[in-house]
């Protein structure tokens, strides 16, 4: 669908409810990948014990899926681009669809692996596509404002949601259902998005050698941090170089380097690595600690973290008014502060803590990710030109994807069969890697907006944790 389309919100009432069939398609999208991270995280415990799973197979269950959404996701808008969003979205929806039965009848954890894998690679194509679809399907800013107001409540939706259904699909049904539930998600998303409008595909340039240089880096630190192996630590090393002088002489590059390079890009960029990496990190073995070392059921983990991810959602609207009124540095700054404080909160927790003080422990978290993510996006697109917003975007939400996949890789690779200590040594690496980004923050991002981010990116503010932004192109 071209730009000049007639505006859904003023034409007849075809437009309108195409226009609402495509946002329904692409809202149901972005609510089942992001629903699939929660509900998975609270089976993980379950998952081992079924599957005769130690803690580093469990790692790869949660960072398989992350990984490949963070390595994919660079160069995923530039693909919707080049096939059409409605094609990309269509694709990567019923890959995903596939690859969650396929994860639901998993014989054992190297299968179930492999279909995380791939829900991953899919996930990262449907993401940029379904805000491509939401753009296209409402041209003017203000219809597309309030389409992708919507589409992000459906994010933040899922994401308070997503432990409590994970708990109960878990307990009642089995881990097994916490992927059946995808498939009729996507089946309904898929059928709305038949009786919409079909996108044009448009010449986009694709980094082909940086992108399979940043994935090989990607996997082989991954696999390091999990594994404990030096020769994938050395590959890395040797790829990461290889991508850098790739992407130096490329003439359209993935991730140019002169953006890269600016402190107004890379603080908020690292800013979002360390705030995934502590919270999906936490959240990881937290959820292992509810339920091995406390004994409480799946369900019962879930309403532990209901009240931190609910929070998450209602704070999202107090950091909007904050950026607004005192700029991104203030609830940037403030957020990894509470954060440092929630993790270091960790500490405290033993064999025999109180349920209350379990509770309290996690408050921060959801206080400190929902000040600080979307100030951070809100100053990334600050510092960047309209028609680089995307590209910067989408940087940030790769950073932040595989700050979650490596922040899973290290906490549980620090555990080891010690959940208790695991915690408490993640805890104290975590509260460092704040540390430094928090006096980066103060250093680097300006205190006050000196010019609104642009109006054809307001999703871009989304503060939902996993959440992707780098697709603003039409498709």
């Amino acid at each position: 669908m071209s730009d000049d389309l007639p505006d859904p919100t003023d034409g007849g009432a075809a437009h309108r409810g195409s226009a609402g069939l495509t946002l329904l398609a692409a809202a149901l999208g972005f609510f089942v990948l992001t629903l699939d991270t929660q509900v998975v995280t609270v089976a993980m415990p379950v998952i081992g014990t079924e599957l005769n799973g130690d803690i580093t197979a469990l790692q790869w269950v949660v960072s398989g899926y992350t990984l490949m959404l963070a390595a994919l996701l660079l160069s995923a808008g530039a693909l919707s681009d080049r096939i059409g969003a409605s094609k990309a979205f269509a694709i990567g929806l019923a890959a995903f669809t596939v690859a969650s039965a396929a994860c639901s009848v998993a014989p054992e954890l190297g299968v179930l692996v492999g279909a995380r894998f791939l829900q991953g690679a899919a996930g990262a194509l449907v993401l940029p596509a379904s805000l491509a679809l939401v753009r296209q399907a409402y041209p003017t800013a203000a219809a597309r404002a309030r389409a992708v107001a919507a589409w992000t409540a459906v994010g933040g939706a899922a994401m308070a949601a997503g432990p409590l259904v994970g708990g109960l699909l878990t307990s009642t049904l089995g881990w097994r259902s916490v992927f059946y539930v995808n498939l009729p998600i996507g089946l309904v998303a898929l059928i709305a998005l038949i009786r919409g409008p079909r996108s044009i595909p448009r010449p986009t340039p694709f980094d082909l050698p940086g992108q399979l240089s940043a994935t090989l880096a990607l996997a082989a630190i991954t696999y390091a941090v999990i594994e404990g192996s030096v020769a994938a630590l050395a590959a890395f090393c040797v790829v990461s170089a290889v991508f850098v002088i790739v992407e130096r002489r490329s003439a359209h590059p993935m991730v140019s380097p002169r953006l890269v390079r600016r402190p107004a890009v890379a603080v908020p960029t690292a800013t979002g690595l360390a705030l995934n990496f502590a919270f999906y990190g936490a959240v990881f073995l937290l959820a292992l600690y509810f339920e091995q070392v406390r004994g409480l059921s799946a369900l019962e983990t879930g309403l532990m973290f209901l009240p931190m991810t609910a929070l998450i959602t209602m704070v999202n609207l107090l950091s909007g008014r904050l950026t607004t009124r005192y700029g991104p540095r203030l609830p940037m700054a403030l957020g990894q502060a509470v954060l440092v404080g929630g993790v270091c909160g960790l500490l405290a927790l033993q064999h025999d803590t109180p349920r209350v003080v379990q509770a309290a422990v996690l408050l921060p978290f959801g206080l400190g990710a929902g000040l600080a993510v979307p100030a951070l996006t809100a100053a990334l697109l600050e510092s960047v030109d309209a028609d680089r917003a995307g590209l910067a975007a989408g940087l940030l939400n790769a950073g932040r994807q595989f700050g979650g996949a490596l922040g899973v890789a290290l906490f549980g690779s620090l555990a080891g069969g010690a959940v208790v200590t695991g915690l408490h040594t993640g805890a104290l690496v975590a509260a460092t890697v704040l540390v430094a980004t928090t006096i980066a923050t103060l250093v680097f991002v300006r205190p006050r907006m000196t010019a609104q981010a642009p109006q054809d990116e307001p999703f871009a503010r989304s503060g939902v944790p996993g959440s992707g932004a780098g697709a603003d192109r039409p498709g």
